[in-house]
């Protein structure tokens, strides 16, 4: 049997849960949007909430900035959070703009169903 105590924990349920996510996506690779967060985050909770509707769509990774391996994003978004990345690449931050990720969503989802 394994033990897994705090992070470990947290990103042994995180891992778990995108593999499960990933193979019930079919043939369709589902995008990665990526939130930028700490604990505790009022705002980054809100956002999670928005975002519960569009949940089949992509795969939520949360970034802990607080932590010492994410010195970088911390020294870029701690005024900023939350902070959103779609694949990669910046998208929206203080809030979620559900305009702006619908469009953004469609034109991935587009682009695969051309694949």
């Amino acid at each position: 049997m394994l033990w897994f105590q705090g992070n470990s924990m947290q990103l042994a349920r995180s891992a778990f849960g995108l593999f499960l996510r990933n193979c019930s996506a079919s043939k369709t690779t589902l995008p990665v949007l990526t939130l930028f967060t700490k604990d505790p985050c009022p705002l980054c909770d809100e956002a999670k909430e928005v975002l519960k509707p569009y949940k089949n769509r992509f795969i939520l990774q949360e970034v802990n900035i607080t932590l010492p391996e994410n010195s970088v994003w911390y020294e870029r978004y701690k005024f900023d959070i939350p902070v959103f990345h779609l694949n990669g690449q910046f998208l929206m931050m203080h809030r979620v703009n559900t305009s702006k990720l619908e469009k953004q969503l469609l034109k991935l989802e587009q682009q695969s169903t051309r694949s």
